[in-house]
């Protein structure tokens, strides 16, 4: 009975030391193990869009925001906090730890239930990459074999690069590179011991540890893990003792960090125009133009012009009630008995703001929209409206190189034009803005008060089809085939504007506009900027204009856009009914268009012109320009070749193209007699 007994007891046993075997060979052929997965490590990484000085504007990405970081980038603290704290025999065990692993054990079978893990950091990656948290025994077993199987596939120095890149960190940052950035603001060369503690503490339960939640549990638990680096004397006691009072500062920030929204709709625009379709996942680094700075302004002063514009309005209703009431004897008199400010529908009004660097057409701002939240609409780059008087500096500026001069008389008077439409015979009225008439004015003047007659029968000097065919050195698109060019009845974008308008700011040398610098993916630059230009006319004839377009700011439709301690020159543009509100011009250095107007194409209030609407953005802009780089070049350059004579009570200019005009000798009335 006892032999047989013993028996018993010895098969018992038996089974029980080869059960564990027994069920290791079933876990190995009944499953397949692949780790491609990890052996292959591809992740979703973010994108990261930068200005021009390398300040980050947004952050891109699908799911999950990650920033990868090779082994070579993460410092060797962070290693030795995780491992630390993590899995101390990291270095010496095939993935998975016997001794560990039987601690754990009897503690469950002391309690009677879970009450400490056994996974190593490869067991980690596993569960977080091949398995899912299920807690059953099937998936220990798993991630065991799993585990080991890595092991003899990736190196140490791998499977710790796949970890600090794949484990979540709280807050939606995966990798330990996104939540240096994330909670800290740093590189993760830049972190203090005690951040990196945070850092390597926070896995084990991200929403538990997450500085930004529990500022005081995740101090508690970077200190354990610093405790335990000073208890393996991987640390020395001053060091351990600065680290443990440590209060780093914690940022609680959005994921994407979206600071110009405008900027990242349209880089995703081009990046789809270049055929790139893994913008959110690529990890592309794309260096941009803006300014943020900058880009902060044009919001700031697009929103400024707006509101003043409401403001107006508000005022016109009050003036248009009192004098109702005042010469009508009306004592409440009625909303819809305010002329045309009933028709005005404030609530479609936009507006936009581009501004480019004129030597390289580098995109400074671009704003498209008074506020993103509620139209993302870009109006800058998508929305094309006509110029009207805006375009009138390139009729004029073809003038001045055929050898007109700003001395140089036009006729400013009316003229009936007949033309058939549809087989109907129609006539054409032109009017000036002022609705009056000077007979002759100078070229100076007339485009200084934006004179419609006086440009109109310019285009007849010049010649219709000469003026067309000179105006395809600008590059500007569906040009009208008739007198209605005068008036600048094609549709531009703001961009597209501003683009053409370099033509001037830039000494005749147009810039193509740009916005991205460069991109770079995984270390290599896949996309480099270059720049692209093209002559439209001399330095000289192009000074001229600039003369002219600075008389415009000093005296002319723009005053609302001067800036005292700058030179600027610009031109408004106002289109038939208010319909648009424009004001283009530059700097030294700077080209900017400002546009107003609604977004259903019913016309703005009727005295909103381009002048009043878009000329305080305008100068605003400026003025926050001077004072943000007060070292800007203030003056506009005089080229070799120009020569200055009063005429008058101004200033002309002329060249060897645009002569002064011969001053007819005035007889002696003398000598008339004699002869």
């Amino acid at each position: 009975m006892r032999k047989y007994f013993k028996k018993i007891v010895l098969t018992i046993v038996i089974i029980g030391f080869l059960s564990p075997f027994f069920l290791l060979v079933y876990f190995l052929n009944a499953f397949e193990y692949d780790i491609s997965k990890l052996a292959d490590y591809k992740p979703d990484v973010t994108s990261r869009i930068y200005d021009k000085d390398g300040k980050k504007i947004a952050n891109i990405f699908d799911k999950k925001h990650r920033y990868y970081a090779s082994f070579d980038e993460i410092p060797p603290r962070i290693i030795e906090a995780l491992v630390a704290i993590e899995d101390t025999t990291f270095f010496e065990h095939p993935g998975i730890n016997i001794d560990a692993i039987f601690r754990a054990a009897i503690k469950v079978i002391r309690a009677g239930k879970a009450v400490e893990g056994a996974s190593t950091i490869t067991q980690q990656l596993v569960k977080n990459v091949l398995l899912t948290r299920e807690k059953k025994l099937s998936r220990k077993i798993k991630e065991a074999i799993y585990a080991l199987k890595i092991e003899t596939v990736l190196s140490k120095e791998e499977i710790l690069e796949r970890y600090l890149n794949e484990i979540y960190y709280g807050h939606g940052y995966y990798g330990i590179k996104t939540a240096a950035d994330g909670y800290f603001h740093k590189r993760l060369e830049d972190l203090t011991l005690k951040e990196m503690a945070i850092l390597v503490g926070l896995p084990k339960a991200p929403s538990t540890y997450a500085p930004t939640k529990n500022y005081d549990i995740s101090m508690g638990r970077a200190n354990r893990v610093i405790k335990r680096m000073y208890v393996l004397g991987w640390i020395d006691e001053s060091t351990y003792e600065s680290a443990l009072v440590e209060n780093p500062e914690v940022f609680n920030t959005t994921l994407t960090q979206n600071r110009a929204p405008f900027i990242v709709d349209e880089v995703a625009r081009r990046f789809r125009d270049m055929n790139i379709s893994d913008l959110k996942t690529g990890g592309y680094e794309i260096y941009t133009t803006i300014d943020l700075r900058l880009q902060s302004t044009a919001r700031e002063s697009l929103t400024f012009a707006y509101e003043e514009s409401l403001k107006r309005i508000e005022n016109y209703k009050i003036k248009e009630l009192k004098k109702l009431a005042k010469y009508e004897a009306i004592d409440n008199p009625s909303e819809d008995e305010l002329f045309e400010l009933q028709d005005v529908n404030v609530s479609q009004l936009n507006g936009a703001l581009v501004s480019l660097d004129s030597a390289t057409g580098n995109i400074l701002a671009l704003v498209g929209s008074r506020d993103y939240k509620i139209s993302s609409y870009n109006r800058a780059t998508q929305g094309r409206r006509q110029p009207g008087s805006a375009f009138k500096p390139f009729i004029y500026q073809v003038a001045i190189d055929l050898g007109f001069s700003g001395a140089t008389e036009l006729v400013d008077i009316a003229k009936t034009y007949a033309y058939e439409k549809n087989g109907e015979e129609l006539k054409w009225r032109p009017r000036n803005y002022e609705k009056n008439y000077k007979g002759l004015v100078t070229l100076r003047e007339a485009l200084i008060h934006s004179r419609n007659l006086a440009t109109i029968n310019l285009v007849n000097d010049i010649g219709l089809n000469n003026l067309l065919k000179e105006l395809k050195k600008f590059n500007i698109k569906h040009i009208p085939n008739d007198l209605s060019i005068s008036l600048g009845t094609m549709s531009m974008s703001p961009l597209e504007l501003a683009q053409v308008y370099t033509s001037f700011s830039n000494a005749g040398l147009q810039m193509r506009a740009h916005l991205i610098q460069r991109i770079d993916k995984g270390g290599e630059t896949i996309y480099e900027m270059h720049e692209s230009s093209h002559r439209t006319s001399t330095p000289t004839q192009s000074y001229i204009m600039t003369t002219i377009l600075r008389d415009v700011v000093n005296r002319g439709t723009a005053r609302r856009a001067r800036v005292k301690g700058i030179e600027l020159a610009a031109k408004t543009g106002t289109t038939n009914s208010n319909v648009d509100g424009w004001l283009a011009g530059y700097s030294p250095t700077t080209t900017t268009v400002v546009w107003f107007g609604n977004d259903d194409n019913t016309p703005m209030y009727k005295r909103e012109t381009g002048g009043k609407i878009a000329g305080p953005a305008f100068r605003l802009f400026y003025e926050r320009m001077l004072k943000l780089y007060p070292q800007l070049k203030r003056k506009f350059d005089v080229p070799e070749g120009i020569t200055e004579v009063h005429v008058g009570k101004h200033i002309e200019y002329f060249s060897d193209i645009s002569r002064p005009p011969r001053v007819e000798q005035i007889a002696d009335p003398e000598e008339e007699l004699l002869w």
